[in-house]
């Protein structure tokens, strides 16, 4: 629908133009868009296809078109539909007839292809650097918080106690599994498609390899039809970005629950909190909050994607032009979450006076006495029947297993002695010194393992 009218003898219609154009969201890809064409021209020189002059003079037209834009001189005309149809008019202006050979060898398919993996394969670096970011806020408040315990919880209701930084650090396997996906995806994403042209190739004596090599991929494409359709590339990144978003809600989970007058294990900093239009004693955890709803969203682009792919038959359609927009906001929110959440993270103040209560309050040692009946002789089974009638003794006269006498324990198991009383929260973390398990002896095995994943230099203890 662009001013490129072709064998139509007929005006595009202002409305058909407007709705088909793409330019009001993918001009981000000017970079991508004119690195690639640069790339292209030299290579249309080396191959004796245009003048190495002509190559200069386009080289330098773009390189000033970029100029024009980041300084925000570049007009955006509406007629023209996408940003390789602005920067080739453009072009047009700047340096008359040479820049019109700069489209030789080459298709918008192919051209909107290598784009869009530029742009990916930058968006995936990207959101690795911020993923260590976040990591190493992770790994902060874990090492300055490694002597706290907390309740663990299943199904919401209080399990066992572990350290604190072992909860933490279950946040920090899950990005690193975030990270793995996005770097495997870049395998896939770091594909050169240019020399596709349309569908089928050029019949140009065109250098692929030396493209490849000027714009740092280390493959080429080894299909056509393929290269010009395949947008797997941007849902794997959209997935992986689901994925990440999805742990970060979690976290967010948790945070707001945490902050909660009833759990009050958190204190937030007041630039990741806000106040109440009405009630003056609030403190809301609203970054939380807007970071667990923003990912309902990231969501829906994976699944818009999906659907828009589904039926598509070989091998360019202009619904693919569709999957920029989801895109560029999956990239836009999952960077900006990973960045606003290391920032409150590293401010975050745990209130140790409520997590020693909080972990010492109810029954969280109850399989520890379980354990210490097996140990005893007692089959697991049989002693798990032992705690949990113990338990409900307990909760009926409202008191903890350590308010217990000798011979009330003794009522339920003769096996009960007075080491009983030696089981203690501490005691219960220290015991699990397992590899992955809350044991301090692996908790500092784990942040040692962390900071080494993320090249932070392991201090002196």
């Amino acid at each position: 629908m662009s001013h490129i009218r072709g064998r139509f003898q007929k005006a595009a219609d202002e409305l058909a133009v407007k709705y088909t154009s793409s330019l009001p969201f993918d001009w981000r890809l000017y970079r991508q868009d004119i690195r690639g064409s640069i790339a292209h021209a030299r290579m249309l020189a080396k191959q004796g296809i245009i003048l190495k002059e002509e190559a200069e003079i386009i080289t330098k037209g773009l390189a000033s078109i970029q100029k024009e834009i980041e300084q925000g001189k570049f007009q955006f005309k509406p007629e023209l539909e996408d940003i390789h149809m602005a920067i080739e008019a453009r072009l047009g202006e700047l340096v008359g007839e040479a820049a019109g050979k700069l489209h030789t060898a080459r298709s918008r398919n192919d051209q909107v292809a290598l784009d869009m993996r530029l742009y990916v394969r930058e968006a995936i670096a990207k959101t690795l650097t911020k993923i260590r970011q976040f990591q190493q806020a992770l790994i902060s408040l874990s090492e300055a918080n490694k002597d706290v315990a907390i309740p663990s919880y299943s199904h919401l209701q209080p399990a066992q106690p572990v350290l604190l930084a072992h909860h933490l650090l279950a946040y920090f396997e899950m990005l690193q599994r975030d990270a793995e996906r996005f770097s495997d995806s870049l395998k896939r994403t770091d594909v050169m498609p240019l020399g596709s042209g349309a569908l089928a190739g050029v019949t140009y004596n065109i250098d692929r390899e030396f493209l490849a090599g000027e714009l740092g991929f280390n493959r080429l494409s080894q299909n056509s039809i393929d290269a010009v359709s395949d947008r797997d590339f941007v849902v794997e990144y959209e997935a992986a970005a689901s994925l990440c978003t999805m742990h970060l809600s979690r976290l967010a989970e948790e945070i707001i629950l945490w902050s909660s007058a009833e759990f009050s294990f958190i204190e937030l900093d007041e630039a990741y909190a806000t106040g109440s239009s009405i009630m003056p004693q609030k403190k809301n955890p609203d970054v939380a909050e807007v970071a667990r709803g923003k990912t309902g969203r990231v969501y829906g682009r994976l699944m818009a994607l999906l659907v828009t792919m589904k039926a598509l038959p070989l091998a360019y359609n202009r619904d693919m032009q569709e999957d920029k927009e989801g895109l560029f906001d999956t990239v836009d929110t999952l960077l900006s979450t990973l960045e606003v959440f290391a920032g409150m993270v590293k401010t975050i103040n745990i209130k140790t006076a409520n997590t020693e209560r909080a972990v010492n309050k109810g029954h969280l040692l109850a399989t520890d006495l379980a354990d210490y009946l097996v140990r005893k002789g007692e089959a697991f089974r049989s002693a798990y029947d032992i705690v949990a009638r113990l338990v409900s003794y307990s909760v009926e006269r409202g008191k903890s297993f350590s308010e217990l006498s000798p011979s009330e324990f003794k009522r339920f198991s003769p096996l009960f002695r007075e080491d009983i009383y030696n089981i203690t929260v501490a005691s219960s973390i220290a015991s699990r010194d397992v590899t992955g398990g809350t044991a301090p002896r692996q908790v500092e095995r784990a942040l040692a393992s962390a900071k080494k994943i993320v090249g932070l230099e392991l201090k002196k203890r």
